[in-house]
């Protein structure tokens, strides 16, 4: 049976780094789909369609990681490793106060993942970009939005230690 596996965590913790390694490794990975979001609402000309619109960016979010959740099932390995997942969407959404419909919820419920592991804040890395705007000590809270939000569902999130890359990436392939 295929494993989903999700790399979570604040804001520039290395979650993409680590999918790139693992894809570069020849592993299944799906990336993070809201800088996608984001640029699309960008060349529409709206900065941040978070902080404009999140009930509606938290809505097309929650879609395309559906869609993301449905996608590995037409691929043919024992495990997909995805660049957050379903929950995440929730958590933003707790973070902020901004109320969301039920809807939310039931389909966290509805798409499980077989392994969460949760990247903590890591100050020596962090950056911000044109679509990451936090500062480090947001990231520090939304990273506990995130922990509360995934074990709200029923997940033992894997916290991964502050290492290089490599190490982080054998680290979640010795865990499985």
């Amino acid at each position: 049976m295929q494993k989903r596996i999700v790399i979570t965590g604040g804001p520039g913790t290395g979650k993409s780094s680590i999918i790139k390694y693992l894809e570069d490794k020849g592993f299944d990975c799906l990336h993070e789909v809201s800088r996608e979001i984001t640029a699309a609402a960008q060349r529409e000309g709206v900065a941040q369609l978070f902080l404009a619109q999140p009930l509606l960016f938290s809505q097309k979010l929650l879609e395309a990681r559906i869609e993301q959740f449905k996608e590995t099932a037409e691929i043919n390995s024992n495990a997909v490793f995805i660049d957050r997942g379903l929950p995440d969407v929730v958590a933003y959404m707790d973070y902020f106060g901004t109320s969301y419909p039920a809807d939310f919820k039931e389909a966290c419920r509805k798409y499980m993942y077989n392994k969460v592991f949760l990247l903590p804040p890591w100050k020596e890395i962090y950056q911000t970009d044109n679509e990451r705007y936090e500062s480090f000590e947001q990231a520090v809270v939304i990273y506990e939005h995130l922990k509360e939000s995934y074990i709200s569902f029923g997940y033992k999130p894997i916290e991964v230690s502050k290492e290089s890359v490599k190490t982080r990436s054998e680290f979640i392939l010795n865990n499985l």
